[in-house]
């Protein structure tokens, strides 16, 4: 049995990896990703900001204008990913991204 399958039956769990790959296609512009907060992230300035990514609904903290971490994810299949600080370093997709990704994502989501 593979590690993403569940014993009881459910949906396998979605992994951080297969979000950071979801937000690096958005980075290099093979997926297209839109605004779903009210607010730009400007305007928003610290908090949680939500976006599409072609089906992909990514919640992503704003820390002060800074992109922080992804609070959490939901598939198109409905497969959830959520944030947990007691995780180890690197289970975070936001941590899982280059510099150049991490600053170029940053910079995208100031743009929406």
């Amino acid at each position: 049995m593979d590690s993403n399958d569940c014993t009881d039956g459910s949906m396998p769990v979605l992994t951080a990896r297969e979000v950071c790959q979801v937000l690096r296609d958005a980075i290099l512009g093979r997926r297209v990703m839109v605004r779903q907060s009210p607010q730009t992230w400007d305007e928003l300035y610290a908090g949680l900001f939500m976006v599409m990514i072609e089906g992909w609904r990514i919640t992503i903290f704003n820390d002060c204008d800074e992109l922080d971490y992804c609070e959490g994810c939901i598939s198109p299949d409905g497969r959830r990913w959520s944030f947990d600080s007691a995780d180890r370093f690197g289970t975070d997709p936001i941590a899982l991204l280059s510099v150049w990704e991490h600053q170029t994502l940053e910079n995208q989501l100031k743009e929406l």
